[in-house]
C-alpha cells in the first residue's frame, strides 16, 4: 500500500507529474506545514515546471541577499539562512509582536539527470529570493512528432 499525501485541490484521477512527486518530498518538512520547531513561520515556498527550468520562489521579505545561503550537495538543494534576531531593548512596549527572523533551512531533492547543476541562478528582489533550475537538454519535453508507417 502506497501512502499519497493528496490535496483538497485535486480532482480524482488527477495524476501529479513526476516534478510534484519529487519536489513535494521536502526531507526535513515530512508535515510540509510552514512551522518551526519552535512554532515561528518558515518561509513559504513555490515550485513551478516550465518546459526548460523548475523555478523556486522563497517567500522572504525582511532578508536580504547576503542572509541566504543556496548549496547543491549531489542532488540535494538547500536554502538557509541565519538571521541573527536581534535583541529587543527593555524600552520598547510591543503591543503586539509577530515579526521573526530566525535561521531556517529548506532542502529539496532534485530529479538525478535531469537538471543542468552548473547553471542554477538565484536572485533576491522585492522580498522574494528566485531560483531557477535549468533542465538538461536531453530532460527537456520534445513536441510530438509524427511517425510514419510503413
Amino acid at each position: 500500500m502506497n501512502l499519497i499525501k493528496r490535496n483538497g485541490n485535486h480532482t480524482p484521477g488527477f495524476h501529479r507529474s513526476f516534478f510534484d512527486d519529487i519536489f513535494g518530498r521536502e526531507l526535513f518538512n515530512w508535515e510540509n506545514n510552514n512551522f518551526s520547531t519552535t512554532s515561528t513561520t518558515l518561509p513559504s515556498v513555490n515550485i513551478k515546471e516550465t518546459k526548460d527550468t523548475y523555478e523556486v520562489e522563497v517567500a522572504a521579505p525582511g532578508l536580504e541577499k547576503n542572509d541566504f545561503k543556496v548549496t547543491l550537495d549531489g542532488n540535494l538543494l538547500t536554502i538557509s539562512s541565519e538571521k541573527e534576531n536581534k535583541q529587543v531593548s527593555e524600552q520598547q512596549n510591543f503591543t503586539r509582536r509577530e515579526f521573526s527572523y530566525q535561521s531556517f533551512q529548506r532542502s529539496f531533492e532534485l530529479p538525478k539527470n535531469v537538471v543542468d547543476e552548473e547553471n542554477i541562478s538565484a536572485r533576491y528582489e522585492n522580498g522574494l529570493l528566485l531560483l531557477s533550475i535549468p533542465k538538461k537538454e536531453e530532460a527537456k519535453q520534445k513536441p510530438p512528432r509524427m511517425i510514419e508507417i510503413q
